[in-house]
């Protein structure tokens, strides 16, 4: 949520960091709207201060008939002001919510076309011979169960089988050892979340038809991210305790309602995955060394593998609502001729903070958000299609990346 002082004190730089992600005669309707609904909400606190005071002055006094009849009115009025408080500080927060965050002074405005590859690590696979595709691969094999997955829960799903299993396992296995030896905290959070807690994360209202929801009101998580940022939710944190780093795994669920393309079958799109996620807590002044930190964790955690892979920057209009910057990993699938994303960085600043009212006492005393950042280390299920697709044999066999090997006691996948 972004400070309603700083829509006031800098409108005209809340408007072109907004404009970059947002439809400008859009975006100046809704902040005059904000601005106008805090005006209605202080104009109201103060009137209800004022019969506030009026009526413990009241109290004072003996208490004739007509002080009696006085502070009944007094009462009834406070009544029906409260109700109309409650209702315009209502409008007001889920309007200042809508708002995305705003973009960091050093990102583009625009979509995807607009995205900028920073980094391209290791070559394009070449091969001698016709190269199968992950799903070929994967289903020759006997590593991943498709059929009866879609039997079991419908499109969109899969079965880890048998060596498909362990090598899933030891992406995992691997990526928990890796962030445990940098000094971030493993967590094992629940996999469902209070409407309250999707909304710290920036989830709701926006991305509710995104997510699936439970007849008791609770959601599945989309990702560790959610979770993790509400560890600390409501919270008053020690300035010396930061920056707390942690790191989750979760699975992950997602609707994905309509985001399906033809090319993007087998594993490269699902409504359920596998993901180790990192996660930040730091002082304003320290967010973005975290950044940097995390991306080269990311990065250094993909290159081990041994897979040819971008990172890129993403355009305003491609990050995520709640996320200021933020930087893919995006990993070669040989057979779609396509980089796809296996790791998210992203800087939330103060964003989520707000929202989830995560504090810290400052060396002054005074009570400050924390900024908070989150980063993908990494999600499994576009990194086994493109184990599969980039160290694939003529013999049709694929080879295991050497570092997954003491987790899976596998050579090669045949």
């Amino acid at each position: 949520m972004i400070d309603i002082n700083k829509i006031r004190e800098n409108r005209i730089d809340v408007e072109v960091g907004l404009a970059k992600r947002m439809e400008k005669k859009d975006l100046a309707a809704k902040l005059d709207l904000i601005l106008k609904l805090d005006d209605q909400r202080k104009s109201l606190i103060q009137k209800v201060d004022q019969l506030k005071n009026e009526r413990n002055q009241s109290s004072k006094t003996k208490p004739t008939p007509a002080v009696i009849k006085q502070m009944k009115q007094l009462g009834q009025k406070i009544d029906a002001l409260d109700a109309d408080l409650s209702q315009i500080e209502q409008s007001f927060r889920e309007t200042l919510s809508e708002l995305p965050n705003i973009p960091a002074d050093d990102v583009v405005a625009g979509g995807k076309e607009n995205n900028e590859v920073i980094k391209t690590v290791g070559k394009k696979p070449e091969f001698d011979f016709t190269p199968k595709d992950h799903v070929q691969l994967a289903t020759e094999l006997g590593v991943i169960d498709y059929e009866r997955a879609a039997k079991m829960a419908g499109a969109g799903f899969w079965v880890y089988k048998g060596n498909g299993a362990l090598l899933e396992w030891a992406l995992l296995s691997y990526f928990v050892d890796f962030h445990r030896q940098n000094g971030y905290t493993f967590i094992l959070p629940p996999y469902l979340l209070s409407e309250q807690s999707a909304y710290a994360s920036g989830h709701l209202p926006k991305f509710r038809d995104d997510l699936f929801w439970t007849q008791e009101g609770t959601c599945l998580d989309a990702t560790a991210e959610m979770m993790l940022l509400n560890y600390h939710r409501d919270e008053i944190l020690a300035e010396k305790e930061l920056p707390l780093k942690y790191y989750g795994y979760s699975a992950c669920f997602r609707r994905e309602a309509g985001s399906y393309r033809k090319e993007e079958r087998g594993m490269i799109r699902g409504h359920q995955f596998n993901k180790v996620e990192m996660f930040a807590f730091t002082k304003p002044q320290d967010s973005w060394n975290a950044f940097d930190e995390m991306l080269g964790y990311a990065e250094k955690l993909v290159e081990s593998l041994g897979l040819h892979f971008q990172t890129s920057k993403l355009a305003a209009g491609d990050c995520s609502a709640a996320m200021a910057k933020t930087y893919d990993l995006e990993v070669w699938i040989p057979s779609m001729g396509v980089y796809k994303e296996v790791s998210s960085i992203s800087n939330a600043l103060d964003y989520q903070a707000r929202r989830a009212n995560i504090r810290f006492k400052n060396s002054e005393g005074k009570n400050e958000f924390v900024h908070s950042l989150n980063g993908s280390g990494l999600a499994t299920s576009r990194l086994l299609p493109a184990i599969l697709e980039q160290f694939q044999q003529v013999d049709g066999s694929v080879l295991v990346p050497k570092v997954l090997q003491k987790y899976c006691n596998l050579k090669k996948l045949s």
